[in-house]
């Protein structure tokens, strides 16, 4: 078994349901090769990007392009443009048709609403197995 310190995942929604949600489809382990996660929350603008200065030991951010007033995709914008090592961004979107927007946005991912249990986790532990792998 594995005794590796959690990765730490942050997950900003103005939606409780959407934190909530996310958090239940990751579960504590996404893989057997992977440590444990740490789930952490914010739900403002504000929030997340206090908690990115404080400590960007974060390895994926999981970002709601739905959340108001402050979407994820200005959101992933600006924290791929103001961090020099920014984990990896996985951007919500309701629209197929939004997927494109994330090219701008610099983001590693786009997972689709309704989340999905099986392939969020999927997504989630290949963007955290290459974060893993660029610190070593």
């Amino acid at each position: 078994m594995m005794s590796e310190a959690p990765v730490k995942v942050l997950v900003f929604s103005d939606d409780r349901t959407v934190r909530e949600a996310v958090r239940l489809a990751l579960g504590r382990r996404l893989a057997s090769d992977l440590p444990e996660i740490e789930v952490f929350e914010v739900a403002t603008q504000g929030a997340l990007l206090r908690t990115l200065d404080k400590d960007q030991s974060y390895s994926l951010l999981i970002l709601d392009g739905n959340a108001q007033p402050s979407g994820g995709f200005g959101l992933a914008h600006q924290v791929k443009e103001e961090y020099t090592d920014c984990a990896p961004v996985m951007l919500l979107v309701t629209r197929v048709d939004d997927a494109w927007l994330a090219s701008w946005t610099r983001a590693e991912a786009v997972a689709p609403f309704p989340i999905d249990p099986l392939t969020l986790p999927r997504q989630a532990a290949n963007l955290i197995r290459t974060r893993l792998a660029q610190a070593v």
